[in-house]
């Protein structure tokens, strides 16, 4: 394989899930088809959403498919605005992909419209803001495009030399002002992980102008933001004793690295948002160019371009995508793995992963690189643990879940819980009308369930419905949750608290000592999920700061996603019995969909199974030889 250079008979750009957990894509080229695997949003942090507004790296309209690994908005959340620059073919799926996806980007579409109108309300209030907001926006966003060129430019030699200027980075010479200084003396890793942030700097969280898609403003057109926290990195200044943020101390120069520069940009968005990314209407029109295909079924995607579906255990209807390619008539023909997301072994309701042995190319994701599970044992011992501490207290168990998988399984663990008279029978609100839907389409494929969750339907059991449970469909309802007799528990959407009917939850909880706040997965970089599982003692939401005395507590073992033990059993199949040169033995591995420091945690132990493994930047583009 070559990087670089005059690009040949086919060659794959890593359009998303570079050095970050989300935005999936990848695309493939050869000389007779172009297709798109995963179609996904950024999302998170503004820094990182920004990058959706760029421009596509393809002609929409030249794209033959596109072919989706699952209904996460990070991996089809792009769909609709592809579709609506040009797109006119078939987007591969399977059918329970296909129902869950309806229901991501028909949200996704509604919510962009709702908020571009708040938008626009408040810039007729505050133009002088606006104004001021909108040049901060445009140097984000020529940040991000720079960025991209940055990636392909490190493919080619030839462009190579010119190194792409990031405003904000020690190329330019500016200075980007962070609340927390580095200490001279930190170690490498540690001052990268300070220079990615300056998100910490109050300043940054006044009005933060996000895609609804990533964060729902609350009332007043305010997002709920987190804060400077007391830090557990040795690097970081000590904070004021009273957990307030203090002052603003001095800045300090970024590191020439582009994609640190772009983390460090001031956390607003792009451009003008007074035009959504999609709408309804659009989200809507895609739906038409799905097309269904059952597991283990290969089609011809495009000329020359074979896929295969098969189980991922990630969530109902996720995939692996093995793809066979001939680029040429009467090429040499390749097999390229692309992971998806991997669901975890001996989890419930969905079957494990499917094992997987042979591949010339392999993408495999890294989220939980460097990091561990709980065991399920201890998962659940957790859980039932601090619904009896809920109980006993009068207080409110908060469940911050992603509507669809994550909140499938909780309402799962506690039906099971109930049966086995662990924990007490406490109401239990779930409240995401996104999650009641896709728990029904979960309810209608059965065929999908692991042998344990078929079982149960055969004895009439029902392990996606909690016997309290109540489902509110509407705002007024869900606000009615406050005045509901104690002790209860809610699950809502959204996972990381970047927006949804949690966060009203969270407004009401956030200071009451009888809340419990109980994270289940994943927090991303910059999230306030993942500033209050680091220990932030205070919180901006509406614009007031706010102080943390609720408990907060965290279970790895619900995650959705294999961890790094489980990523590597399932990675080391495709060594079983070869050995680099063999046949099926992966000429390079990619670790994609992955924070930069599970990545590098990840790397070593890729490449001790045997595997020439590497970690590709944003826009990068590998040929496959």
């Amino acid at each position: 394989m070559r990087r670089g250079g005059t690009l040949r008979t086919m060659h794959l750009q890593f359009l998303g899930a570079a050095t970050t957990v989300t935005g999936s894509q990848f695309l493939l080229t050869t000389e007779r088809a172009t297709v798109v695997i995963d179609c996904g949003m950024f999302q998170g942090s503004p820094n990182e959403s920004i990058r959706n507004r760029i421009p596509l790296a393809y002609d929409p309209a030249a794209l033959d498919a596109i072919l989706l690994t699952h209904a996460h908005l990070d991996h089809c959340g792009l769909i609709p605005h592809v579709v609506k620059e040009g797109f006119h073919g078939p987007i591969w799926a399977t059918d329970g992909t296909i129902e869950l996806a309806r229901l991501v980007l028909l949200d996704s579409g509604k919510l962009q419209e709702e908020f571009a109108k708040r938008g626009m309300r408040w810039e007729r209030r505050h133009p002088d803001q606006a104004a001021e907001e909108d040049k901060r926006d445009l140097a984000s966003y020529e940040a991000a495009v720079q960025l991209a060129e940055h990636g392909e430019a490190e493919s080619d030699p030839a462009k190579a030399a010119t190194p792409a200027i990031i405003p904000g980075s020690a190329v330019t010479g500016e200075h980007v002002p962070t609340t927390i200084e580095p200490m001279v003396s930190a170690p490498p890793k540690t001052e990268r992980r300070v220079a990615q942030d300056p998100r910490r700097n109050p300043e940054h969280f006044g009005r933060r102008r996000y895609d609804v898609a990533f964060m729902i403003p609350q009332e007043g057109g305010r997002a709920s933001d987190p804060v400077v926290a007391p830090s557990t990195f040795a690097s970081f200044a000590t904070l004021p004793a009273d957990g307030s943020a203090g002052p603003v101390a001095p800045g300090f120069i970024i590191a020439p690295d582009p994609e640190t520069a772009l983390r460090a940009q001031p956390p607003k968005l792009d451009v003008d948002l007074d035009e959504p990314l999609y709408g309804e209407r659009d989200a809507r029109a895609s739906l038409d160019q799905f097309r269904g295909v059952g597991y283990d079924q290969e089609v011809e995607v495009a000329p020359g371009v074979h896929a295969t579906f098969v189980d991922a255990g990630h969530i109902l209807g996720s995939a692996i995508i093995r793809v066979r390619v001939i680029d040429k008539e009467g090429g040499a023909e390749r097999h390229l793995v692309f992971s998806g997301d991997l669901g975890r072994t001996n989890t419930p309701i969905l079957r494990d992963p499917t094992i997987v042995t042979d591949a010339d190319y392999l993408l495999v994701e890294s989220t939980y690189g460097g990091r561990e599970h709980e065991p399920e044992g201890e998962a659940v011992r957790i859980l039932a643990e601090t619904v009896r501490l809920v109980a006993e207290s009068q207080g409110v168990l908060l469940v911050p879940s992603f509507a669809i998988g994550r909140t499938q399984e909780v309402v799962w663990e506690l039906d099971r819980l109930i049966s086995a008279g662990k924990i007490p029978l406490l109401p239990l609100y779930l409240d995401s009308p996104m999650a009641s839907k896709a728990s029904d389409i979960y309810r209608a494929h059965p065929d999908y369930y692991d042998e344990e969750t078929r079982d149960l339907l055969a004895h009439a059991e029902s392990p996606l419905d909690y016997p309290n449970q109540i489902v509110t469909n509407d705002v007024r309802q869900s606000q009615a949750i406050a005045r509901a007799k104690r002790p209860y528990m809610i699950v809502a959407s959204n996972g990381m608290l970047t927006g949804g009917r949690v966060v009203g939850h969270l407004r009401n909880l956030i200071d009451d000592p009888a809340a419990v706040l109980l994270f289940v997965g994943y927090q991303g970089e910059g999230t306030l999920g993942a500033h209050l599982q680091a220990g932030a003692k205070t919180v901006k939401i509406d614009g007031q700061i706010r102080d943390v005395r609720c408990q907060i507590r965290s279970i790895s073992g619900f995650s959705a996603h294999a961890d790094e033990s489980e990523l590597l059993a399932w990675l080391s199949n495709f060594a079983r019995a070869k050995k680099p040169g063999d046949p099926g033995f992966p000429r390079k591995v990619f670790l994609v969909h992955g924070d930069p420091d599970a990545q590098a945690a990840l790397l070593p132990k890729v490449r001790a199974l045997g595997f020439d493994a590497e970690i590709p930047s944003w826009h990068e583009v590998v040929e496959l030889e």
